[in-house]
This record gives structure tokens, sequence and C-alpha cells, in this order.
């Protein structure tokens, strides 16, 4: 017998969300603090990494307020307006 033939039988999940008493649960609910606003994101060195959060615990920010600054930098430079909050 395949390992996996019990999969056969699982019964399949539907992507909708289930509704129980009239409300809708949703899998993914969204702090205040990130509506309105989209993730940007990377994928950079170790060493990168430290010396992002070194420099913003340096300066007493988060990671995100230092990110910011430093978009609001580079819009500057190629000629754009910058928007950071």
């Amino acid at each position: 017998m395949s390992r996996f033939a019990k999969l056969a039988d699982k019964p399949k999940e539907t992507a909708e969300p289930r509704a129980i008493a009239g409300e809708v649960i949703t899998s993914a609910v969204l702090p205040p603090s990130r509506i309105g606003r989209k993730a940007v994101s990377g994928y950079f060195s170790p060493e990168m990494s430290l010396a992002l959060h070194t420099c913003a615990r340096r300066g007493g920010i988060s990671l995100q307020a230092l990110m910011a600054e430093a978009f609001d930098d580079v819009l500057r430079k190629y000629g754009e307006s910058p928007i950071g909050r």
C-alpha cells in the first residue's frame, strides 16, 4: 500500500471562508496600523540585515521608520517626492 493512499480518500477543502451565525471568518485580520498600506520587502545578506537593525537601534527608531527614511532619500535622488510615513 502506498503511503499516500489515504490522501485519495481525504475530502477536499474549500477555499471559501466559512460562515458561523452570519459572520464570515477570515484568516487574515489586519491590525489598524496596516490598513491602507502595502508591504515592500527584499532579501538581503545577514550582514546587511544586522547593519540595518543596528542602525535603527542606535537611532532609537523602528526598522520600518529607518527603511521609510532610506526610501525617501532614494525617491529624492531620482526626482520623486518623498512620501514616507
